[in-house]
């Protein structure tokens, strides 16, 4: 079909597959034909008027469909429901908490999906469908959507736990400023990904309570799944953002440990040079009644002096067992 902002137009045969639908054949589109997935990129200017004038839609679908922002949730309409998800962001050379909105309108005879950005979990369901190995429903479709946005989050999730395996691995050995810097990220990035995830779980416990007629039984099983695997990546998300507050925390005391040892390096120096350079001062200054002036050997001596008052200190300070 080609309509700019409108990705894909399916008619569900009901056992796996789809047909590709153009323009005209949306139009005139009726529910005992079967079942119809639109899905559209909200951000096209055809796909708002599409939405807002060919659909049918009720004035609040229609603006949740188009909403710049949203949150994860659901909301029961008269005519169906609406959904709000997001999924990580996997598109090339973005970030994965960047996450990716999508909204969904879905009664017993449609489903109307709207996005901004690329959501690899779509293209999958839609590829399913294109070779007959996809969801035979609607609830089929929501439910599998909702798994596999889980499933891709829980893929990110596992790589911030063993990014912060290597961090603790290689805790000792180095300890500086970029390691905290790479290890903030790490934080920020787990914190967005919490703030998004666990919204949609409780979205999608919404979703459940609404008890939608059309809804089928064995669908509810798999957005519960969904939603138990939300609750434990949420709980990973926590002790990871708790192991990443010891790390930081270990890192931040391994610098300042440094950085105490160097200075009491420099202290130490400071004060064996200290009476050194106080004598060489004292010695140096262009006033008359310098002792050793008149001894051609007078320099050789002092040198001397300083050598054994240095080779002293230091005798001392390791005594002493500061250095």
């Amino acid at each position: 079909m080609k309509n700019q902002g409108l990705i894909h137009a399916l008619l569900l045969d009901g056992v796996g597959g789809a047909k590709p639908l153009n323009a005209h054949e949306v139009r005139s589109w009726q529910p005992e034909q079967g079942q119809l997935w639109l899905h559209f990129d909200y951000g096209v200017e055809q796909s708002q008027d599409w939405i807002q004038q060919d659909l049918g839609l009720e004035p609040l679908v229609i603006d949740s469909l188009l909403a710049g922002e949203t949150r994860p949730r659901a909301v029961k309409v008269a005519s169906g429901c609406l959904l709000f998800l997001r999924g990580v962001n996997l598109n090339p050379a973005q970030t994965p908490e960047d996450m990716v909105s999508i909204r969904v309108y879905a009664d017993e005879n449609r489903i109307i999906s709207t996005r901004r950005r690329r959501l690899l979990s779509v293209s999958q369901l839609h590829d399913q469908l294109m070779i007959a190995q996809g969801p035979c429903s609607i609830s089929q479709i929501i439910s599998q959507l909702a798994l596999g946005l889980t499933s891709r989050m829980e893929s990110v999730i596992d790589e911030v736990d063993d990014r912060l395996d290597v961090f603790e691995s290689d805790l000792g050995v180095a300890a500086n400023d970029n390691l905290h810097q790479a290890l903030s990220k790490i934080r920020r990035q787990t914190i967005t990904l919490k703030r998004y995830i666990k919204p949609q779980r409780e979205g999608l416990k919404q979703f459940l309570s609404h008890q939608l007629v059309w809804f089928e039984s064995e669908q509810v099983q798999v957005i519960e799944e969904s939603i138990n695997d939300l609750t434990r990546l949420i709980e990973e998300l926590d002790m990871a953002i708790e192991r990443a507050q010891i790390v930081y925390e270990e890192i931040a005391n391994l610098i300042s440990e440094q950085v105490n040892k160097r200075m009491y390096i420099m202290s130490v120096v400071a004060a064996i040079f200290l009476p050194l350079g106080f004598l060489t001062g004292l010695l140096g200054i262009n006033v008359g009644g310098v002792p050793g002036t008149e001894n051609p050997n007078a320099f050789f001596i002092f040198v001397a002096l300083l050598v054994g008052l240095f080779v002293s200190l230091a005798g001392y300070f390791k005594y002493k067992g500061w250095i």
